[in-house]
């Protein structure tokens, strides 16, 4: 359930370790050492800073900065959090090579160790991250791979890729998108985000330690103007079970319709409540109202007609239970043999 600029800070954060230029030694005192600059040029020209526990260190034979210790970049609503920032920088075509302050450009930021992403109402967290400048392209790895925002939660065993430009989100492997205790689960989820309104913030509701106001920082929840990332609409490849409640169902590909809460199930669909099983092509689940509805292909498909198959097993008045099915006796000449 991948985020919308989320992304972007980290190419924000390693501007900031550019702003820190000046030569820092991992030697100095483990204090902790902030830098700030306002980046001119950039959305808004907003001030980015960058602070560490344990310095900001400069490589200039490597061309590499390193922010350790608690690392965070911060650029407007934007947090990056990591044990370890290294940004990647390269020499602006046309600057001079001797100028390392202002004729240079990051292509790479890597975030390494406890990452974690806040951005428009929404977090991200895993053990490592690696953003590619040039193609606006993120990749977060690790163990405990999770995206929430304000009405879903995705988690994934492999990573998630994030595409800044299309703001879209891939989780891959074993991921899982939640939503009130609703699930879609398959190989592969593709979320598809767009913008709202932020939310209001709810009356007495405490900021965080060391934040800034939210009204003086715009895009944050609760200052004028400001923007939630929402999910719009997932697709799900690839082993695909979605349960609502006593429901579930299943198919090769999947497409959820966060707006609407309508799930579309096609190729091999089966949807199951307890031991009533109905079979077909192509199934519409309604997330919101309960009510599915199974047909035996798409309009328009090619192909030979296909049924929908239903099985649905009588309850035993009493106790509610599935009654039980005894197989019929084998007629007595068969016994014989």
């Amino acid at each position: 359930m991948i985020r919308p600029a989320l992304w972007r800070a980290l190419g924000l954060a390693a501007v900031v370790l550019c702003a820190a230029a000046a030569p820092v030694s991992a030697e100095q005192p483990a204090k902790q050492q902030t830098a700030a600059a306002p980046q001119p040029g950039t959305p808004n020209d907003q001030p980015i800073e960058i602070r560490a526990d344990s310095g900001i260190e400069w490589q200039q034979n490597t061309k590499t900065y390193i922010a350790r210790g608690h690392a965070v970049a911060i650029r407007g609503p934007t947090e990056v959090h990591a044990d370890t920032l290294i940004a990647h920088y390269r020499e602006v075509k046309g600057g001079n090579p001797g100028n390392t302050g202002g004729n240079t450009e990051i292509y790479r930021l890597d975030a390494e160790g406890n990452v974690v992403i806040r951005k428009e109402g929404e977090t991200i967290t895993g053990d490592r991250a690696v953003y590619d400048v040039d193609q606006a392209v993120g990749v977060v790895t690790g163990k405990n791979l999770k995206m929430t925002t304000a009405t879903d939660t995705i988690t994934a065993r492999d990573r998630f890729d994030w595409y800044d430009q299309k703001q879209i989100g891939v989780a891959r492997g074993d991921a899982v998108a939640i939503r009130n205790g609703k699930t879609i689960r398959a190989d592969v989820l593709t979320g598809y985000m767009v913008k709202a309104p932020a939310a209001p913030e709810k009356p007495g509701e405490k900021p965080k330690p060391g934040a800034t106001p939210a009204a003086a920082k715009p895009g944050v929840k609760g200052a004028p103007g400001a923007e939630d990332s929402k999910l719009s609409r997932v697709d799900a490849q690839g082993h695909v079970v979605v349960t609502n409640g006593a429901d579930v169902g299943q198919s090769d590909y999947g497409v959820y319709n966060a707006q609407t809460g309508i799930v579309t199930l096609i190729g091999n669909a089966v949807i199951t409540r307890d031991k009533d099983v109905i079979r077909g092509q192509y199934a519409v689940m309604d997330l919101n109202t309960n009510v599915s509805r199974m047909m035996p292909s798409t309009a328009g498909q090619p192909g030979p007609h296909q049924q929908v198959r239903g099985l649905f097993v009588r309850r035993d008045p009493a106790t509610g239970q599935p009654a039980t099915v005894i197989a019929p006796s084998a007629p007595s000449s068969e016994k014989a043999h």
